[in-house]
């Protein structure tokens, strides 16, 4: 059966990948794809609507960003969204001016046409705009299908060409009925079917890579986190014995961690398990290096050539598997050309040397880290690996501000140990995102006796998500946190103070390089 496909067109809005987890939670597939793709390449992939995402440009002012112009002869539903909603009327004959005020945050909307994506709504709800632009004139054969106290126009459409569009964000929780507002597009305008499941998307991944691979081999790596579990057991089911799984120290991980993952995968799931200890090769590497940007892709690379290295090892090995997901893509290398910006490059995306010899697979890339989780019940795994809280691809070296030593790594690796069992003992390891400490490349008075003593300081973060796209800090009992810091300053000899990171992301990322 053909997946049913929604096509996001990217202008750079903070919320775009918001827009496809809203579209996936109906269980229709989203994709996102850059503004300007060609609208034949858009026909090429057969989607059941469009969706134009809003963005930080105004299409009064010169090189605003633009779709092609023949989306519109597709004959395929569209809902413009904020930015998407002003380049719908300034392409097809409306008119959008300036506002005198902008309006931003949330408003009270007055729903003027409740069929379409307004059916089965209440007549007035609470919404969230945030725009400095007005329609002040609609294109042929629209009409006005809501509006608030600042803009008459707040929402149009053209129910005979399935056009549709909103001055504000139906994706954002702000909007009371924002998920209503898409299902209503999805189902009524687009005809969607809600198909698109877990259990679907193992038969058609599974598939893909039978067909992909074939009786090639593959190496993957595997570093015991639900990313890489799940792709080695994805793949593992397409062609079993042909997936060689190498579990690579790289001298970053976590206290007792390749102890663990050798057990658990070797022992237990009976997976092609080689352990390959190149720890003193990444921190010879990495010595002296301070820049984040040139950590990760100092560890990418590095992980890489030791691939390459042990695919050599085993014959036909064609293919490098990868636990990538959809948020280290987007953040990765801002794949939609719009106009925002990379965030930051992970070690498995950002990080890949051009001259690499192996071919990539990477059947999650399509995924949030949600519907992995869910994957991995769907294929057996146990909790401790499903619910075990995202680590970075270069682990501590991440988490430690400044250059990499020994000394340092060991020092964290205490920490972090004693923050966890504080976290798992109040019962809150599952309740949160991540929570892990960061060395900072400072040293704090202290007192030690009748001496003044200039130590080491952690930042304690702790964070709260759903997929990892947005984060606000945990809300933690004091006690707990007095807790973990009274166990990090008495314990872990070297640090002498412990402050708590109450960052939210955005602006902040969780993690802090």
């Amino acid at each position: 059966m053909a997946r049913q496909i929604i096509l996001i067109l990217d202008f750079g809005s903070q919320y775009t990948q918001l827009i496809a987890r809203r579209v996936r939670e109906d269980k229709v597939f989203s994709k996102i794809i850059p503004f300007n793709t060609p609208a034949k390449e858009i026909a090429a992939m057969n989607p059941k609507g469009l969706i134009l995402s809003g963005g930080p440009a105004s299409v009064i002012e010169k090189r605003s960003p633009y779709p092609d112009p023949k989306i519109f002869k597709l004959g395929v539903p569209v809902l413009g969204i904020c930015y998407g909603m002003q380049v719908i009327c300034e392409m097809l004959g409306g008119k959008v001016k300036h506002s005198k005020e902008r309006e931003y945050g949330k408003v009270e909307l007055f729903v003027d046409d409740n069929r379409d994506i307004f059916s089965r709504l209440p007549g007035n709800f609470t919404c969230w705009a945030s725009h400095g632009d007005l329609i002040t004139k609609m294109p042929a054969g629209f009409h006005t299908t809501a509006h608030t106290n600042s803009a008459p126009i707040a929402a149009i459409a053209n129910p005979k060409r399935k056009i549709f569009a909103a001055q504000f964000h139906p994706e954002v929780t702000h909007t009371e009925k924002g998920n209503q507002i898409i299902s209503n597009f999805l189902f009524k305008a687009c005809g969607c079917l809600s198909r698109w499941t877990m259990q679907s998307f193992i038969k058609e991944s599974v598939e893909n890579l039978k067909k992909t691979i074939g009786k090639d081999k593959v190496v993957l790596g595997l570093s015991g986190g639900v990313d890489s579990s799940v792709a080695a057991l994805l793949i593992h089911r397409a062609i079993g014995k042909n997936l060689r799984c190498i579990f690579i120290d790289n001298g970053l991980m976590r206290k007792g961690e390749p102890e663990q993952i050798k057990s658990v995968f070797k022992d237990m799931y009976h997976l092609n398990l080689d352990y390959v200890d190149r720890s003193k090769r990444f921190l010879d590497r990495l010595k002296g290096v301070v820049d984040p940007e040139t950590k990760r892709k100092i560890i990418g690379e590095e992980f890489v050539r030791v691939f390459e290295e042990e695919s050599k090892k085993t014959k036909g090995v064609k293919y490098l598997g990868q636990g990538t997901l959809y948020p280290d893509v987007i953040e990765s290398i801002s794949p939609t050309g719009a106009p925002s910006r990379r965030i930051k490059s992970h070690h498995n995306v950002g990080g890949l040397p051009a001259d690499m010899k192996l071919k990539v697979i990477e059947p999650l890339r399509e995924l949030f880290k949600d519907e992995v989780r869910e994957i991995g019940h769907q294929l057996g795994l146990p909790d401790n690996i499903i619910q075990r809280q995202p680590f970075p691809g270069p682990g501590l070296a991440v988490r430690i501000i400044g250059e990499i030593t020994p000394e340092r790594l060991d020092l964290l690796r205490e920490v972090d140990r004693r923050i966890i069992e504080e976290i798992i003992k109040a019962g809150f390891y599952t309740q949160v995102w991540q929570s892990f400490g960061v060395l900072l490349p400072i040293k704090s008075v202290g007192i030690m006796g009748d001496e003044r003593t200039y130590e080491n300081v952690v930042a304690l973060r702790c964070v709260t998500s759903f997929d990892g796209m947005t984060a606000d800090w945990a809300k933690l009992p004091y006690e707990l946190l007095g807790k973990i810091s009274n166990r990090v300053i008495n314990e872990v000899k070297g640090v002498n103070r412990v402050v708590y990171d109450i960052s939210s992301k955005p602006p902040a990322t969780i993690e802090w390089e």
